[in-house]
């Protein structure tokens, strides 16, 4: 499955309206597009992390892990024509384990596919 990264505003508010799951490594919020928005099986993914997290340096750090977590879990997903907007979470996305924010994101996943 294609991963595409979330760059417009209008795309990370629309995730935002839509339903989201709260982790302790991160948030998670996820919209499933209209018919008419997508164009072809992708999967959209949007990367925050707001200045609570940190300085640059951990703010950067907190989106690299978020985007290998992302690749290694979305990567497999065979859901397209959704878009995932992954928030990080002062202190805990980056102290984290790897296998932990892992199991955060698959948790998420499945909490917001009911």
């Amino acid at each position: 499955m294609t991963l595409e990264t979330l760059k417009n505003r209008r795309d990370f508010l629309a995730a935002a309206r839509a339903g989201k799951a709260v982790t302790t490594g991160m948030i998670v919020q996820r919209r499933v597009r209209r018919a008419d928005e997508t164009e072809q099986p992708i999967i959209r993914v949007g990367y925050t992390a707001s200045k609570k997290v940190g300085n640059a340096v951990f703010r950067n750090r907190a989106k690299r892990r978020m985007r290998a977590v992302a690749r290694d879990v979305l990567g497999k997903a065979e859901a397209d024509g959704i878009d995932y907007v992954l928030i990080a979470r002062s202190g805990s996305t980056i102290e984290r384990p790897y296998e932990a924010l892992r199991s955060d994101l698959e948790y998420a996943l499945r909490k917001l596919a009911k």
